[in-house]
């Protein structure tokens, strides 16, 4: 079928041709069309470059991961200290942390009298600060995968707490986990965990992990302690719930006490 001409006046646009040749038979196509496209592609990509290094898109993916950290369950232990000390008493002697912040959650506990704070970081520290730094120099905080056996003896620590991190952990790893933190607690093991349908991580954790969270209700959790020996602390829970109580304080987080292994 033979192709319908077209009116070289109208090729591009009513204006007329914009530049010489542009009347020529259709078949001698000008040089110039490939050259405006190259140059039209590259101011967009100029364009796109200086909005995401002026605070565009990096700023927005920022202020996510900002605002979820501030929401996160490792936030809500530093503000739980206070009942954590009203419920345990001298187990708060030696504390060791298990997740993402946790120089903070260290450096808190560290300001308590009497108290001994180690951390363990689950993910990479190549944005750690100063502070946090001089901890993992010092050994108080170490980088260690919690998907295997930590590098501690049994009853290494009076206490342990886990918090954002279980979460992302597939029931697979849970059951070596779990147990492993309660192995190494002496009076007990502290989970804080988000709530099913809650998002409560950085963005940056969800990356490093590869998955994103699994929240999971307070029933999943409790059938999951019976099937793997694990039994609640009912004796810490009711002192806790109580000083939560008198001191007003309602966590964002789900909370489990649970015995160590003996």
């Amino acid at each position: 079928m033979a192709r319908r001409q077209v009116n070289p006046s109208r090729r591009l646009g009513d204006g007329g041709p914009l530049f010489s040749g542009s009347s020529h038979s259709k078949q001698k196509s000008s040089p110039l069309w490939p050259i405006a496209l190259v140059l039209f592609l590259g101011a967009l990509f100029l364009l796109a470059y200086t909005f995401t290094n002026r605070g565009g898109l990096g700023n927005i993916k920022g202020a996510i991961t900002r605002v979820q950290g501030d929401d996160s369950c490792t936030m809500e232990v530093q503000r739980a200290i206070p009942i954590l000390k009203k419920a345990y008493g001298d187990s708060m002697q030696k504390v060791l942390h298990i997740g993402p912040d946790t120089c903070s959650v260290v450096s808190e506990l560290l300001k308590e009298d009497e108290t001994e704070a180690w951390g363990v970081e689950p993910y990479d520290m190549e944005d750690a600060d100063r502070n946090c730094k001089a901890l993992v120099r010092k050994g108080i905080v170490r980088v260690s995968d919690v998907k295997f056996p930590l590098p501690y003896r049994e009853k290494s620590f009076s206490l342990v707490i886990v918090s954002d991190t279980l979460d992302y952990l597939s029931p697979r790893y849970l059951n070596r986990t779990v147990p492993d933190l309660a192995r190494v607690s002496a009076d007990g093991l502290i989970m804080f965990t988000g709530y099913r349908g809650h998002q409560r991580s950085k963005v940056a954790e969800v990356s490093k992990f590869g998955r994103a969270a699994k929240w999971r209700s307070s029933s999943w959790w409790v059938k999951y302690f019976g099937q793997t020996n694990l039994e609640q602390n009912e004796a810490a829970t009711k002192k806790f719930d109580q000083a939560a109580t008198k001191m007003a304080y309602i966590s964002s987080c789900q909370i489990f006490h649970l015995m160590p292994f003996h």
